[in-house]
């Protein structure tokens, strides 16, 4: 693998970063679980040491989600994953049916023990309602697509805590690496050199201080060991992470399912 996957998880407190664990991250949709599978015979990692997700990227009617886990199975060469998730609810077509007969395969591979746990990816709140109606066990995670330029409105955060729904940020360095210019340029050096870290590190922050688990990645395996170095030793104020959020919101930035959404649509 030619790159890493971090994924920090705030404290209970939103406080700090217990680690950084050793993510390995695929879908069927990307075409690397494959790949992951050799790199994970070869690292020689014991199973226990690693936390691997892996998504159904285009679940489809007539086929179980079972089978799609298990050709996933197949190409990771292992018996389980730590986490399974639907990879986004569009394949549904508004149909809340649909929906929840997907996430009730999801409950039965959670029974088999061929995932320990199940959610979701790219879900919004009125996904998320359609599939607690009739849920048995609700979603553990949702991950998005979550920095100061992309912040979903006011709700959908609470929305999550309300429900216990863990909140997983994906592209937190939006800010930083893509989006630029933007109105966050004058905000994060100052931070930065308070803090003494770089501007990668005040984004990712921002994100654990809301008690949010931010997932980056890198080919550079140095600046994922700084991260895991620096970030516990940190912590945002509370004026400054809503300075940011209040910076953010001025300009509007979506770098992943742009295809879905209009390009006004914050949702």
């Amino acid at each position: 693998m030619n790159s890493s996957v971090a994924s920090f998880k705030p404290d209970a407190t939103g406080q700090a970063p217990k680690q950084m664990q050793l993510v390995v991250d695929g879908a069927n949709g990307y075409g690397n679980e494959a790949e992951l599978g050799r790199a994970i015979k070869e690292a020689g990692v014991p199973r226990e040491k690693l936390y691997v997700v892996t998504k159904a990227s285009k679940p489809a009617a007539g086929r179980d989600l079972a089978e799609d886990l298990a050709a996933s199975l197949e190409k990771l060469g292992l018996e389980y994953v730590d986490l399974y998730l639907i990879h986004q609810p569009f394949f549904a077509d508004g149909d809340p049916a649909l929906l929840q007969q997907k996430w009730a395969e999801m409950e039965a591979i959670r029974a088999s023990g061929r995932a320990r746990s199940i959610g979701v990816s790219n879900f919004l709140q009125e996904h998320l309602e359609v599939v607690l109606q009739a849920a048995t066990v609700p979603p553990a995670l949702n991950q998005i697509e979550y920095h100061p330029y992309l912040q979903h409105g006011g709700d959908l955060l609470a929305f999550h805590r309300e429900r216990a729904i863990a909140l997983s940020a994906y592209a937190p360095l939006t800010a930083v690496t893509r989006a630029r210019p933007g109105p966050l340029d004058d905000v994060y050096p100052p931070l930065a050199k308070k803090y003494g870290v770089t501007e990668g590190e005040v984004a990712l922050r921002w994100v654990l201080d809301q008690g949010i688990i931010a997932i980056t990645t890198s080919s550079n395996e140095e600046r994922l060991r700084q991260y895991v170095t620096r970030l516990p030793s940190i912590k945002l104020t509370p004026a400054e992470v809503n300075l940011i959020a209040g910076k953010g919101r001025l300009k509007h930035y979506r770098g992943f399912w742009k295809h879905i959404y209009k390009e006004a649509d914050h949702s």
